[in-house]
């Protein structure tokens, strides 16, 4: 169940330990725009090497490849992101503050399914359905009095005064030229699947690709969100993770089923429960697309999107064709094999997108627990503990002499200097040994040891576990085998 309440003590505890700030807070931060700190990025770089990893070399016909935020305008034409890529918006008149439609009609839907009667929740579900329908007609003034019926209000000013509803395009654009006159309007991107699909021949041809096969990129993305919330869920500055798959026509629902499968695996795979995640059909498709559904997981805030698994059909090399006047086909030898002529097509293609900024989110969120306890002589204890899994933590093992004296901070440097060139370390002597096992347990280090005076005398650390706060003693050779093993469990 989705605990709302533990959300803006998460988000206090990302900026207090070194996850994520807000982006030029000193003057005040930019809306929707956050920087990830020194745990932070971490965490990010070590999530984005395991999709990385999964996919390209756990695959054998899965290259990558990094595309440049920069594409020639008429990329965005054929990809029609010039003509489409744009989101319903309303505004107050009274606040002159903007919502998008469909973000404002659920919130007043969700209201009403929390006041708990039967019919609350029948009205609620009404308004989405025809939400949804108005939506898909692109009927605006049906929205409009959809609201205006309901008597949907501005969360700010209270009132029902609206404005007519209109598109907004949610591409960034910018000037490309040394001198202003003679500039080019070019755009941000507002993916990176697009920089795949331009590049489709290279990677074939130079990588001597067969069908079925796939290219995979990670970057960047941008979008001008008019109503960016939930902190770093919906952002105008995020990374995705996206591969795709380029199929034979015909055989795009079988590969669009393998990687619906594969994709809940490898979310359960980096420590998501099952239970948080599930699956979404798209009740409307895109005008290009023949199956479409979401990995939706279980914010603190709700279920919402994490990845998009999505059969585009032959559309965005179609449309590439046809803009660049470049044939974009494949000469598919195998097809003798079925008894059929050589022949050229352009490939279907199933494409998988995962927001690794929600990515971040979701193990946070996962990991964020606050505990409490009773001691053996009656008094309560607490702790705040990230319970990251081991092998995407940012720190992997604290190292921690005793005291600052005695040669224990030397045989502790001893041990992270073994231990560095394998994994992530970090070293503290400062406090209590107490204090700085709570303050590993919030940073979500999921390994300490110790080094103690009987260190000295037998050769022996003591090992805390994060999670279970059970300690052992090890050998002290025995440190960086033993984390390295439970770090690829």
């Amino acid at each position: 169940m989705a605990d709302a309440n533990i959300f803006p003590a998460l988000i206090a505890h990302c900026k207090e330990y070194g996850y994520i700030f807000p982006s030029s807070e000193i003057y005040d931060g930019l809306s929707a725009v956050y920087d990830y700190g020194q745990n932070g990025s971490q965490l990010k770089k070590n999530i984005r090497d395991y999709w990385w990893k999964s996919m390209t070399q756990f695959n054998e016909n899965i290259v990558g490849i990094d595309a440049a935020i920069f594409m020639h305008p008429i990329t965005w034409k054929a990809s029609g992101h010039v003509d489409s890529f744009s989101d319903p918006m309303i505004d107050n008149k009274d606040s002159n503050k903007r919502y998008r439609v469909d973000h404002l009609i659920e919130g007043f839907a969700e209201e009403l399914r929390d006041k708990g009667g039967e019919g609350d929740k029948e009205k609620a579900d009404e308004i989405i359905s025809s939400m949804e329908k108005l939506i898909a007609a692109d009927d605006f003034e049906g929205l409009k009095k959809l609201i205006e019926d309901n008597k949907i209000k501005c969360a700010i000013s209270k009132t029902c005064n609206w404005t007519d509803i209109r598109q907004f395009n949610l591409m960034f654009s910018t000037e490309m030229g040394s001198v202003a006159e003679e500039a080019n309007t070019i755009y941000l991107r507002p993916e990176t699947a697009q920089g795949i699909f331009v590049n489709f021949l290279n990677v074939q041809k130079t990588g001597r690709m067969k069908i079925p096969f796939g290219i995979a990129q990670t970057g960047k993305a941008f979008r001008n969100e008019i109503v960016a919330r939930q902190f770093i869920f919906r952002m105008r500055e995020f990374e995705q993770m996206e591969m795709q798959f380029f199929v034979r026509p015909g055989t795009q629902m079988e590969w669009y089923n393998y990687w619906k499968a594969e994709r809940l695996k490898w979310h359960e795979s980096i420590g998501i429960p099952a239970e948080k995640l599930k699956f979404h059909d798209h009740v409307k498709l895109a005008h290009y697309a023949d199956a479409a559904v979401d990995i939706e997981f279980e914010f603190p805030f709700g279920w919402k999107e994490l990845e998009g698994i999505h059969s585009r059909t032959d559309y965005d090399l179609s449309r590439h064709q046809q803009f660049s006047k470049k044939k974009l086909q494949y000469f598919d030898n195998d097809l003798k094999e079925d008894g059929k002529p050589y022949g050229n097509y352009i490939p279907y293609v199933v494409e998988t997108s995962v927001g690794l900024d929600r990515l971040v989110l979701a193990i946070l969120s996962i990991a964020y627990q606050e505990e409490k306890w009773n001691k053996e002589d009656g008094t309560e204890d607490s702790r705040v503990v990230l319970k990251i899994p081991a092998k995407l933590a940012p720190v992997k093992l604290a190292i921690l002499p005793l005291i600052k004296k005695d040669g224990l901070p030397e045989i502790a440097k001893q041990v992270m200097s073994d231990c560095k060139q394998s994994f992530q370390c970090f070293y503290e002597e400062k406090d209590a040994i107490g204090k700085r096992y709570r303050r590993m347990d919030a940073i979500g280090t999921p390994f300490c040891v110790t080094i103690d005076h009987q260190t000295k005398e037998d050769n022996m650390v003591t090992i805390r576990y994060r999670d279970t706060m059970a300690q052992e003693r090890i050998a002290l050779s025995d440190v960086r085998k033993i984390v390295s093993k439970k770090v690829e469990e």
